[in-house]
């Protein structure tokens, strides 16, 4: 590390820009420059400026760019706003359980820019990788642009400046000099100097021919509280990605449904579900509804199990309850880390078709009635004694695809399309149906078996948002933390006051890092108390 010496005998390291022992200006361009150096590190040497050789060097300089962290934070604004543009998977109103049907809901709802969207990576954007690394690189540059500054400014302020040298006191922005009446006691005036500003509030530092008076000290840490909130609050969110630390999946249950709760041993059931309306009693003035109603609260009733055998592959699930209770918007069910809102619903969906089967030939004679479970058929059902009913296949959402083969455009029933094949093991005969849109097509013009339809089973499909965030009490102190800094780099300042004598004149310096005007006001206020000879200047910037 090179370095430079004063010519008060102080060596300071190279990038100094003011003597750390008479506070004179080193680079003599900037001496004879009308603006004074930078106070903000108090002229204080940084590392960056210091140690430039080594590739550890390079890589802390780089870092402790103020341009480059400027930099990785508006990339990550723009990032974060194109997370926006459309939902997030996790948000996507409707069940989509298959990648397919992912990409199938972006292209179908928001045409080519969503296929493009989808194609990008940005449904999954704030989890993706390089949305981390960039959140890692914003940290790395708090730490290291935080570190660069606050160790050289700690070591100036831990050392008040005393007998400064006049060229540093001329500098600030606020300087007075005056010549003083020869018989005046210079250490008395000091003395009463340093009596009024302490009555201010200022703590004084007294050396012989000089005091300094500052207050608000404290002040110039906000900034870097600020720093210490916000890292804080990014490992937070960085937790987020350990596993265990930060679940958030949206789970469709229906009614008397039992469905596992993905990355947790738990498993959810819906008993019931219920959307209540408000009442005209209820409303507190009559609204022109035209038959409508206005929702007033959605629930659903549900069962929480805990499977004991979670922890070994491949065994059957062992269920135990653990809690029973609604569901309400605003009001989870909460088991330990684990919270369950509710945060959608799909009411009046189809769930089972109802059939009977009948005996054309034999004037409709009703054999038997069977369901076909549109989630989860039954592969095989028998209606009366010797005749079975069999499920061939299903296409839950009928399209016919490209190829001219039956297809299915989603794993949702909504237009659902049954192959069925009637087996008479009395007689060994067999026949094949199938049922679409409300109509049977059968294999023979003179079919025996025909179906009739009875109303299919409706039912409602609870949208259940699960989390859990450990990370949550991490975040909010760093948020916390972030907040004192502003408080104290806001509300208050920190100042200065240097009161000197040489060789029979008065020097009077001022600095604060912000509010001037209440700088100047105590500033003149001592010398008008005191009646000091001097002049105040105030130039433009110090």
């Amino acid at each position: 590390m090179d370095q430079r010496k004063c010519e008060c005998g102080h060596t300071n390291p190279v990038g100094t820009l003011l003597c750390e022992s008479c506070g004179k200006p080193l680079n003599v361009e900037v001496f004879e420059q009308i603006q004074f150096p930078d106070m903000r590190y108090e002229g204080m040497a940084r590392r960056s400026q210091t140690y430039t050789k080594k590739w550890i060097d390079r890589i802390w300089n780089t870092f402790s760019s103020v341009k480059i962290a400027i930099g990785i934070i508006i990339v990550i604004l723009v990032a974060s706003a194109v997370g926006t543009v459309f939902p997030q998977q996790q948000y996507i109103p409707v069940p989509v359980p298959t990648e397919a049907d992912v990409a199938r809901f972006y292209t179908d709802t928001y045409g080519t820019l969503g296929t493009v969207y989808y194609g990008l990576g940005f449904h999954n954007l704030y989890s993706s990788w390089w949305f981390v690394t960039l959140l890692v690189l914003l940290g790395t540059s708090l730490v290291i642009c935080s570190l660069d500054r606050v160790v050289p400014l700690y070591k100036a302020l831990s050392k008040p400046r005393l007998n400064q040298h006049k060229s540093f006191l001329k500098g600030q922005k606020l300087f007075g000099e005056g010549e003083l009446a020869p018989d005046a006691d210079q250490a008395e005036l000091l003395e009463r100097s340093a009596a009024v500003l302490k009555k201010k509030g200022y703590r004084i530092f007294r050396a012989e021919r000089a005091i300094m008076a500052e207050k608000g000290r404290f002040s110039r840490w906000g900034p870097y509280i600020n720093h210490i909130g916000l890292i804080l609050f990014l490992i937070g969110v960085l937790m987020r990605n350990i596993p265990g630390f930060y679940l958030d999946e949206f789970v469709w249950v229906r009614e008397g449904q039992t469905v596992a709760i993905p990355e947790t041993p738990y498993y959810i059931k819906s008993e019931n579900y219920q959307t209540t309306y408000w009442s005209e009693e209820e409303m507190p003035e009559k609204l022109e509804l035209n038959g409508g109603v206005i929702p007033k609260s959605f629930q659903t009733d549900a069962v929480l199990y805990l499977n004991k055998n979670a922890d070994v592959p491949g065994k059957k699930p062992d269920l135990v309850e653990v809690q029973k209770g609604p569901i309400i918007v605003n009001h989870p069910m909460i088991e330990g880390d684990i919270a369950i809102y509710q945060s959608g619903v799909q009411e009046m969906q189809l769930g089972a078709l109802n059939f009977v089967l009948v005996d054309v030939k034999n004037g409709d004679k009703e054999l038997g009635a069977f369901k076909v479970d549109l989630y989860n058929p039954a592969v095989e059902q028998e209606v009366a004694a010797g005749i079975k009913v069999r499920v061939l296949d299903y296409f839950p959402d009928f399209i016919m695809g490209s190829d001219g083969k039956p297809a299915t455009k989603t794993n949702l029933p909504k237009n659902p399309m049954v192959a069925l094949e009637i087996v008479d093991e009395a007689t060994q005969q067999s026949e094949k149906l199938v049922y679409l849109q409300g109509s049977v097509l059968t294999q023979k013009s003179d079919a025996r078996f025909g179906l009739t339809f009875h109303k299919p089973d409706l039912i409602d499909i609870s949208g259940l948002n699960v989390r859990i965030d450990k990370a949550v009490p991490l975040i909010y102190f760093g948020a916390f933390i972030f907040m004192i800094g502003v408080a104290m780099g806001f509300f208050w300042q920190h100042r200065r006051i240097w009161v000197q004598t040489q060789d029979g004149t008065i020097l009077l310096a001022a600095h604060t890092n912000k509010n001037w005007f209440g700088l100047r006001r105590e500033v003149d206020g001592l010398v008008e108390q005191l009646q000091l000879p001097v002049t105040m200047e105030e130039k433009t910037k110090a």
